[in-house]
C-alpha cells in the first residue's frame, strides 16, 4: 500500500471481532461521520454467525443449528461468517469519492478479483448475483465464461468465493465483503447461500490455495484501499 492510498483510506485491523458489535460500530460510525471524516477499512474475522440481509426470507436459512442468526439493514440475503474469512468493511463518502453505488460495488468485485489473480485463481462476475465466482472444474483457468446463463443453473459449474452485502446511508457506505480464505464450509449447507439454493461455496484452500489468513487480508486490504481511492 502506498503512502497515498494509507492516507486517503486508514485502514484498521480489527482481529477476531464479534460480529454484532461490529455491526453497531459501523452504524454509529456511519451517523457520526461529517464531511471531513476519513474514509475508514475495517479488516477483521468473525465467530461463526448467519447474517441475514434486510429482504432476506426466513425460508433460505435451513437448519441454524447452534450458530446464531442476526439481523442485518444490508443488502441481499443470508450469508455465513467464521474464522478463516477476510471480511473488509469499507466506510466511505460516495459523493466526496466522486462515484455512484453501481461503480462502487464494480470496484468492491474488482478488488476481489485482482486478490484473486494474485494468488493464481481466475475469479468471475456472474450478472444479477454480486459477489465473485470461480469454475470449480479448473480455478487457474483464464477462459472467460461463454453463452448465456442456462436459467435452470445460473452458476454452471461455479462455487462462490466471495459475498458482497452493502448499504448506503446519506451517501456513506458500511458492511462489505467476505473472502473464504480456509475455514469450515460446512455451515454454507445450511443455508442457502445468498438466496440461492444448492449454490456451492468454496474457499482458497479447497482450490488448491496454499495461503494464511493473514496474507490473503493484506492483499485484499491494499487492493480495496486502491480501488476505492477516488
Amino acid at each position: 500500500m502506498t503512502d497515498t492510498e494509507a492516507a486517503t483510506i486508514e485502514v484498521q485491523w480489527l482481529g477476531r471481532a464479534d460480529y454484532a458489535a461490529t455491526y453497531e460500530a459501523m452504524r454509529r460510525f456511519t451517523a457520526e461521520r461529517g464531511p471531513h471524516t476519513p474514509d475508514a477499512l475495517w479488516m477483521c474475522e468473525h465467530a461463526p454467525v448467519f447474517t441475514q440481509g434486510i429482504a432476506g426470507r426466513q425460508d433460505h436459512i435451513l437448519a441454524s443449528g447452534g450458530i446464531p442468526v442476526v439481523q442485518t439493514d444490508r443488502g441481499g440475503q443470508v450469508t455465513f461468517h467464521g474464522p478463516g474469512q477476510v471480511v473488509g468493511y469499507p466506510l466511505i463518502d460516495l459523493r466526496r469519492a466522486g462515484y455512484y453505488v453501481k461503480e462502487y460495488v464494480f470496484r468492491i468485485e474488482e478488488s476481489v478479483l485482482r486478490t484473486l489473480a494474485h494468488f493464481g485463481v481466475t475469479g468471475h462476475r456472474v450478472a444479477g448475483a454480486p459477489g465473485i465466482y470461480v469454475r470449480l472444474d479448473d480455478p487457474f483457468s483464464h477462459a472467460a465464461l461463454t453463452g448465456p446463463l442456462p436459467a435452470a443453473d445460473p452458476f454452471r459449474g461455479l462455487g462462490k468465493i466471495a459475498a458482497l452485502g452493502i448499504k448506503v446511508s446519506r451517501h456513506a457506505t458500511y458492511h462489505g465483503v467476505a473472502l473464504n480464505v480456509e475455514m469450515d464450509l460446512e455451515p454454507f449447507s445450511r443455508i442457502n447461500p445468498c438466496g440461492y439454493a444448492g449454490l456451492q461455496t468454496v474457499d482458497l484452500s479447497t482450490i488448491g490455495v496454499q495461503t494464511t489468513w493473514e496474507e490473503a487480508a493484506r492483499v485484499l486490504s491494499q487492493k480495496l484501499a486502491a480501488y476505492l481511492a477516488p
